[in-house]
């Protein structure tokens, strides 16, 4: 796909949002690791290694077509987004390890994004007329531009100048909800032929993958003996992906609209489906399994 939408609209779309990332870090969040490190353990792990297991399951159990299993599984593989940060404040979580875990995930996912889009695009075979994510260099320098750089140049921004940062942190949160809507939008127009075969294949495999996404970001960090708050915050981060990721890089790298559509329905389901996740979350009591199991004995 070489249309300027693809080329030019979609990366800079992404620069944005991931700039305005950067603009909220500074070097602390990233030196947080050591205040909850196994809650960024048991995290990452989760991001990294189970939600895409989960997704590769539910892909295949469903039997989506080759171009939305590899759409769900670019999503899974995609890092949380800035969004997780809001409704984790909303809800009581730990924002501070929120932004720690974002930070860590988008240099995380410079790695781990390749490597399991990879993945799918070899076992399902899209025919999408590229050869993979991973094995070709290029791409991976595509990603690590998309991804990384603008986060770098933020964080650059703000230690330059951090009264600037602060001002401009609001500005740039609103254009980045304003860009991911535009970039869902155009994607189901691209594909409106399509969109209801798709939303009828894809819609259910979102949702499950959103609600299961929240409620493992949740129970294994406090089956790991994580407090609450930082399990609310893991949920979030775990639980709103990044949309714009996936689907920049379904359309602009991978060249193909139909491996972007799941993520824009994720898009869609994420933000109802993770308030109502933050509410009930709010009502769990909050002592550790552990030490329920002990009370009770």
């Amino acid at each position: 796909m070489d249309s300027p939408i693809a080329t030019v609209m979609l990366p800079l779309a992404l620069a944005v949002i991931m700039f305005g990332l950067g603009l909220s870090l500074t070097s602390d969040d990233f030196r947080r690791v050591r205040r909850h490190p196994r809650a960024v353990v048991v995290a990452l792990a989760c991001q990294a290694l189970l939600l895409p297991a989960v997704c590769f399951g539910l892909v295949v159990a469903f039997g989506l077509s080759p171009e939305l299993a590899v759409g769900m599984t670019l999503l899974a593989a995609s890092p949380g987004g800035t969004t997780a940060n809001l409704f984790s404040h909303l809800f009581g979580g730990d924002v501070a390890l929120n932004v720690t875990l974002t930070a860590i995930n988008a240099v995380v996912a410079i790695v781990t994004l390749p490597v399991i889009t990879n993945f799918a695009l070899l076992h399902f075979e899209p025919g999408t007329g590229q050869d993979g994510l991973g094995l070709q260099f290029d791409k991976v320098l595509q990603v690590f531009a998309l991804v990384l750089v603008p986060v770098v140049i933020g964080l650059a921004v703000r230690r330059r100048s951090e009264a600037f940062a602060l001002r401009m942190d609001r500005p740039v949160r609103l254009l980045s909800v304003v860009v991911l809507v535009a970039v869902i939008i155009g994607a189901v127009l691209a594909e409106r032929s399509n969109i209801g075969g798709y939303l009828a294949d894809a819609g259910p495999v979102a949702l499950l993958f959103c609600v299961l996404s929240l409620a493992t970001g949740y129970f294994v960090p406090r089956l790991a003996r994580v407090g609450k708050r930082q399990a609310i915050a893991c949920s979030m981060e775990i639980g709103v992906h990044n949309s714009a990721v996936a689907m920049t890089l379904a359309i602009s790298v991978l060249g193909s609209v139909s491996l972007a559509v799941p993520a824009a329905v994720y898009g869609v389901l994420a933000y109802p489906v993770a308030a109502l996740a933050g509410l009930l979350m709010t009502r769990v009591g909050t002592r550790l399994p552990a030490e329920e199991s002990a009370r009770t004995a």
